[in-house]
């Protein structure tokens, strides 16, 4: 697969405001190591500044076509011709945990293809009350509705874990769509695999227990940001699953003690996942079976093109 691109941002990036939040900490230690590179590769563009080989300037950014085992999966599967021409279109952005990229109802503007970042489809109700339909990480994409004519959507679009995206803006990707039969053929496959996991969340949510739940969010969240380590608290994840917090206070115990997990405040480390994979409802393998059987095939596009 082709690797994903490489992205610097100037050293005041973290004071920009992004659709309308601050940047903020990263929440894993892989997006604390990405930061890291790209502070390194800020420091090569400056030794190496009126070069122009292999990449191109967006503002503050520099995109560069090489390997990054951290990037987004739709964009590196992307041939280099896709790649070629939509790159010049990706902006790279930090996002905070909780800021809202997307309202109900409010058009969307820019679609983000996460790379460390996790954002949260959300249903929302009239008393307030919030629960969430699916989780994009670096698998995936926001803003769906742009490529059906849809342009709004009905819940909210949230970032759940601070991290790092690329941003787009929604006309550029509609452009790209109605140009390319490849990113026709890649979106559909992502947008399959996306209301598949919506349809079995919201199956989970109604018959399995809150103990299977909270093993299917865990192994979910960890595939998304591949690693064992989150930085997150119980009253998110009771806010993502719509229960009360003691509940998922009193779950977690139950994982902490029988040495599945180890949490503290504000930290999960999941020590045992195949002790976890064990413990989950059949949602969780289900979705996974779903992405894991599509993206094969975006791989052998990539080899077709």
């Amino acid at each position: 697969m082709l690797g994903v691109v490489k992205a610097s941002l100037d050293a005041d990036s973290q004071n920009n405001r992004i659709d309308g939040g601050l940047t903020g900490p990263v929440c894993t230690n892989l997006a604390a190591s990405q930061a890291a590179g790209i502070e390194s590769e800020q420091r090569r563009v400056k030794k190496t500044r009126g070069r122009a080989a292999h990449g191109f300037m967006r503002g503050p950014i520099m995109l560069t076509l090489q390997s990054d085992l951290h990037g987004n999966h739709l964009l590196g599967a992307l041939p280099s011709h896709e790649w070629q021409a939509i790159a010049p279109h990706l902006e790279l952005v930090h996002l905070r945990t909780e800021q809202l990229l997307c309202d109900s109802g409010q058009r969307i503007h820019h679609v983000y293809f996460p790379t460390t970042a996790i954002i949260s489809m959300l249903s929302t109700m009239e008393d307030g009350g919030s629960v969430e339909i699916a989780a994009v990480g670096r698998e995936g994409m926001t803003g769906v509705p742009v490529l059906t004519g849809g342009e709004t959507m009905p819940n909210r679009v949230q970032v759940q874990c601070s991290g790092f995206a690329y941003r787009m803006t929604a006309q550029a990707l509609r452009q790209q769509f109605a140009r390319s039969d490849f990113l026709r053929r890649l979106m559909l496959l992502y947008m399959h695999a996306l209301l598949t996991q919506v349809a079995q969340t919201a199956a989970c949510n109604r018959h399995h227990s809150l103990n299977k739940q909270l093993c299917r969010w865990l192994l979910i969240e960890v595939d998304r940001v591949a690693s064992d380590e989150l930085s997150v608290t119980q009253q998110l994840i009771a806010d993502m699953l719509g229960v009360r917090r003691e509940g998922i206070t009193e779950a977690a115990g139950k994982l902490h003690n029988d040495g599945l997990i180890h949490h503290s405040r504000g930290h999960i480390r999941v020590l045992d996942r195949k002790g976890l994979e064990a413990r989950a409802c059949e949602c969780y393998g289900l979705v996974k079976r779903e992405f894991d059987r599509l993206l094969p095939r975006l791989r052998e596009a990539e080899t077709v093109s």
